[in-house]
């Protein structure tokens, strides 16, 4: 027998209503430049997490650091990027910089004011298992409450508005991680990964100190997002033309 989440999703899914779903995507770096910029605590817990990443073609815990990003307990947000339909508009608008926790606020606010009704839902790509507890944990960690959508204690799996295009794709199949790029390549979206890739962030960040790249780069993938559920839902695409990039 199909679980209740099962046809909540389904009715989600075909009675969406694009214009009350937020599109989002985040872009990570390591808290610092380097491995040796951890204090010596710091240091002793990165070296126990290495442990268990390192393979036979990689060594020290040094050497491991710039995949810190991906861990809440080790990484920052530097960018979370947004996009909603607005009549026949696709708006787009990020929160970005060097100070985490005001970006962060800034994103509770734009949730808390016009994302907290039961008709809400927020979408990305892989977003359940990184995207949304990354943003989660860290506003935690930043001393923010959680808006009332980021919320999921107490909610059954039915009532939590989160979507992601990732795991609609699966159907069910859990086995196998299917790329962003990849999605748009099959269902002929342009790519937008064009500049650079999420493993690149770190570099750009810390070594380039080019954020406004990044930020261009996170706003192409929420682009992309909403693009591939435009194609699940066998809807036409965004036109270019109907892109606003919003400040």
């Amino acid at each position: 027998m199909n679980s209740p989440f099962y046809h909540q999703t389904k009715t989600m899914i075909y009675n969406l209503n694009l214009s009350r779903v937020l599109f989002l995507d985040v872009e990570t770096t390591p808290q610092f430049p380097d491995y040796s910029a951890l204090d010596e605590k710091g240091k002793r817990l990165w070296d126990k997490k290495a442990s268990q990443l390192k393979t036979k073609e990689e060594g020290t815990p040094d050497e491991l650091y710039n995949r810190a990003g991906i861990y809440a307990e080790f990484g920052k947000i530097i960018v979370i990027s947004v996009g909603y339909f607005n009549g026949s508009e696709f708006r787009l608008k990020s929160f970005y910089g060097d100070d985490e926790k005001i970006l962060l606020e800034e994103f509770a606010t734009l949730l808390n004011r016009h994302y907290n009704n039961a008709d809400d839902v927020l979408c990305a790509h892989n977003g359940k298992e990184f995207d949304f507890p990354f943003i989660a944990r860290r506003m935690i960690i930043n001393g923010i409450e959680l808006p009332f959508i980021l919320q999921l204690a107490g909610k059954k799996p039915w009532e939590i508005k989160h979507l992601d295009t990732m795991e609609l794709w699966k159907f069910g199949d859990y086995k196998n991680y299917t790329s962003l790029d990849l999605l748009t390549y099959i269902f002929d979206i342009p790519t937008p990964k064009d500049d650079i890739d999420g493993s690149m962030v770190w570099k750009v960040y810390w070594e380039e100190k080019d954020l406004e790249r990044i930020k261009n780069y996170c706003q192409k993938d929420v682009l992309a997002i909403a693009q591939l559920m435009k194609r699940y839902l066998n809807q036409p695409l965004i036109k270019e033309e109907q892109v606003v990039y919003t400040p």
